[in-house]
């Protein structure tokens, strides 16, 4: 599946659509149960299209029109689904593409009025923004960017839970990036703070959009340095040295988190 983003749709509209809708933050899926998400005949189109308090386009999947939509309720033959659970069985692009409407639509609701007068925003033409007809303030999408780092030294991961993951959930360390860092400062920081030790050696591993709700997470892995763990009490329920010969649950391969600890062993394990 090839997703071609935009901002506004063709001339020529397609006659068959993929329908991005939500209610209360939930994405609709077809019934019954087993069905998954598709694309949408006219006819079909025609009757959810109408219900939408708010459309935004997105962009063409495999030539399709995207449209990211909220509705009031669902209509006949739709259910709500978490997106999170939602998007675990989707293909990985039409995964994205809803990842993209949730946080679309999210940006559109948290600024419908100006955030320095309290004016009422509008929609501008041409791009993906709102401004504020009184002051001018415009307003983007945003991503709060925020690192992912997977600590390793020879034969062992370190791997921590919070206190919200699943029970006996472990996964890489995680924060936020803070005004005035660097991807880089960040990840000092953030290790030294949870868990108490030092690192060295970053590496890149990848990024992904993580709509929960506009984040983008962006994944290294590094060496340990120095320290013995002492766990940040608030931000880190229990941290271990674990074998990579005996993991813990960790995250599936949906999240960038379960492909790095997954690569970074079969990394580890091929260099012996």
């Amino acid at each position: 599946m090839i997703f071609v983003p935009a901002i506004d749709p063709a001339a020529v509209p397609s006659t068959t659509h993929w329908c991005l809708a939500f209610v209360d933050g939930m994405l609709l899926l077809p019934e019954p149960e087993d069905l998954c998400l598709c694309a949408l005949a006219e006819a079909a189109w025609q009757q959810v299209a109408p219900m939408a308090q708010v459309r935004h386009y997105l962009g063409q999947l495999d030539g399709l029109d995207c449209w990211a939509l909220r509705l009031p309720a669902a209509p006949p033959g739709w259910r709500s689904v978490p997106l999170r659970s939602a998007m675990m069985g989707l293909p990985e692009t039409l995964a994205g593409v809803a990842g993209r409407a949730a946080q679309v639509l999210e940006w559109d609701r948290a600024h419908r009025f100006c955030g320095a007068c309290g004016t009422p925003t509008e929609a501008r033409r041409g791009e993906r923004a709102r401004r504020c007809p009184a002051c001018g303030l415009t307003v983007y999408p945003r991503i709060n960017p925020a690192m992912m780092t997977l600590v390793w030294r020879p034969g062992q991961l370190l791997l921590a839970r919070g206190p919200h993951f699943a029970p006996h959930m472990y996964s890489a360390l995680a924060g936020f990036v803070e005004a005035g860092e660097s991807i880089e400062q960040c990840i000092r920081r953030e290790v030294t703070e949870e868990v108490g030790v030092q690192v060295a050696g970053l590496r890149y591993y990848g990024s992904q959009s993580w709509p929960f709700p506009n984040s983008l997470m962006i994944a290294f892995t590094a060496e340990w340095l120095a320290g013995d763990i002492v766990r940040q009490p608030d931000e880190i329920e229990d941290a271990q040295w674990f074998d990579i010969a005996a993991l813990p649950q960790i995250p599936p391969r949906f999240s960038i988190s379960g492909h790095l600890i997954r690569d970074t062993v079969a990394a580890m394990q091929a260099v012996g």
